[in-house]
């Protein structure tokens, strides 16, 4: 059975959304190899095709400055996802994306303020091993520009970088000799706003038309902002219904698909709304890394017991050590609000209560370094002395958290109905 390609499935979720069937694609940003576990054995119980969305901070060239997770490049990703999904065996389809490809995409050279061609040949660069690695879409995302900081990039500005990147990496593809690949592509950062359909309409209608100039294909998704936004470990958005049904025919009406991101810890009634809306993909990603880290939280706290009862003779620094390194991380100002944003690490420090809202919020940038890995494979050994499986109660955990979006997101069966309504 041939691999149904990124375009052929979005094709298939259109046109199950137009009988009167639809569900809502689920990007998963891959956390952990605890997380790509947990996503194959619910994709194989529950058979719908998950896309695995990865930026640029979290899985990259090592040249470019490698990944934080699981000190993954393109092709160790590729790899490792591969070797997921044969080892609980899952032999249905699934989706390598590159979620916020583009120029100052990484945080070092956001912060380093690259000027243009540096950063955009950087890009180029890591679109390249993309594609070789057999990502099946790639997003390209000009909108990251430190010389606009606060502003709304230029639609025309926003145009011009999306089409010269597609054009590059459809060169390269083809100079390959590789299949065709899917882009999506978006008008600006995402903030928790909405997009206007009349801002989405022109962003669609001059894209083709330069796209077409060009012999390029149309992007298989544009993002479009329907009022999700995460902070802290919260949805703090407030959904549009209405407007996502605007975008949603609005995008179908080019055979595009309306794709959201920010969509972490959505409550059951607005993920039950996102099928009647037409919603194609939704991205999910610090949820189930933070998910993780409260899962080892509990281990350390279980292990502390254990101690207490004389069944540990040397306990673990789990907790410690994952809230040190979380704090010293610093990626956590990304998910803060307000003044907190500009707490120094030594702030954080010196107060016990926001040390642990940033535990919980950055946790799970810690988990491939050293230190952290030395405590989790402690904690494990520990449990399992006393017949408890650490790694199961962990990826059990992540299910979980994963498996409310299999059910609000009308997922089960997918994989059977997408063939079905595609011949395939």
């Amino acid at each position: 059975m041939s691999k149904l390609t990124m375009m052929q499935t979005v094709e298939g979720m259109i046109e199950l959304t137009a009988q009167g069937r639809p569900s809502t694609l689920i990007g998963i940003g891959p956390m952990s190899p605890n997380l790509l576990q947990a996503t194959f054995e619910l994709a194989r119980d529950c058979d719908f095709p998950p896309m695995f969305i990865a930026s640029r901070n979290q899985v990259d060239l090592d040249e470019l400055g490698g990944g934080y997770v699981n000190g993954w490049d393109q092709f160790r990703f590729a790899a490792d996802i591969k070797a997921a999904a044969e080892a609980v065996g899952y032999e249905g389809d699934y989706y390598l994306c590159r979620d916020h490809g583009g120029p100052w995409q990484r945080d070092g050279e956001r912060n380093a303020h690259l000027p243009e061609d540096e950063a955009m040949a950087l890009a180029r660069m890591s679109y390249k091993a993309d594609l070789e690695a057999g990502f099946d879409l790639l997003m390209i995302d000009p909108t990251k520009d430190p010389y606009q900081i606060g502003k709304v990039i230029p639609l025309d500005v926003v145009l011009s970088r999306t089409v010269d990147l597609i054009q590059y990496c459809e060169d390269e593809r083809r100079a390959l000799g590789l299949p065709e690949i899917g882009y999506e592509v978006g008008t600006e950062e995402t903030n928790g706003g909405l997009t206007s359909t009349e801002k989405y309409q022109e962003f669609i209608e001059r894209l083709k038309v330069e796209l077409c100039a060009r012999g390029l294909p149309m992007p298989t998704f544009i993002v479009g902002q329907t009022g999700t936004l995460t902070r802290l470990t919260e949805q703090v958005g407030h959904y549009d219904f209405d407007n996502a049904v605007s975008l949603a025919k609005m995008a179908a009406s080019y055979g595009v698909g309306l794709k959201e991101h920010n969509c972490d810890y959505l409550d059951d009634i607005t993920m039950l709304i996102h099928a009647p809306a037409g919603v194609t993909a939704s991205n999910v990603a610090p949820q189930f890394g933070t998910e993780e880290t409260r899962a080892l939280l509990r281990l350390a706290e279980l292990e502390g017991k254990l101690a207490e009862k004389g069944l540990v003779a040397e306990p673990s620094r789990l907790r410690d050590v994952l809230l040190e390194r979380a704090i010293l991380t610093e990626r956590w100002r990304k998910w803060m609000v307000g003044e907190d944003t500009k707490l120094t690490v030594e702030q954080i420090f010196a107060d016990p209560e926001k040390a642990l809202v940033i535990l919980d919020i950055a946790g799970h940038y810690t988990f491939n370094e050293e230190p952290v890995k030395a405590e989790v494979a402690k904690n494990a050994a520990n449990l399992a002395a006393c017949h408890i499986d650490a790694q199961r109660y962990a990826v059990d955990c992540i299910k979980r958290s994963i498996r409310q979006f299999v059910e609000g997101y009308n997922l089960e069966g997918l994989g059977a109905r997408l063939r079905e309504v595609l011949g395939a």
